[in-house]
């Protein structure tokens, strides 16, 4: 299943790529006119990421942009993040 999100589903989508010419009419042309219509593909934006699953793995997932931002999935934690400690943060007061 290339170029599928693996979380929601996300696939290509078709529409139209429409070619315009001439000068816009508030730009003191005499108007726009459609020259040309032929199908083109949205393709969704995939990345390639490490994800925990639910039982703890780690897996690599093609997942669409908009379900990392979202939080649909985890990113696998390489490395632990820094912590302050509540004692030093009073110490330096």
């Amino acid at each position: 299943m290339a170029r599928v999100c693996e979380v929601c589903g996300k696939k290509a989508a078709m529409g139209n790529s429409v070619s315009h010419r001439g000068k816009a009419k508030y730009l003191g042309g005499v108007g726009t006119k459609i020259t040309g219509i032929s199908r083109r593909q949205f393709r969704p934006n995939l990345q390639k990421v490490r994800v925990t699953t639910s039982n703890g793995t780690h897996k690599t997932m093609r997942v669409c942009a908009q379900c990392i931002r979202s939080g649909a999935i985890t990113k696998v934690v390489r490395r632990a993040p820094f912590k302050v400690s509540s004692t030093d943060a009073l110490d330096e007061k």
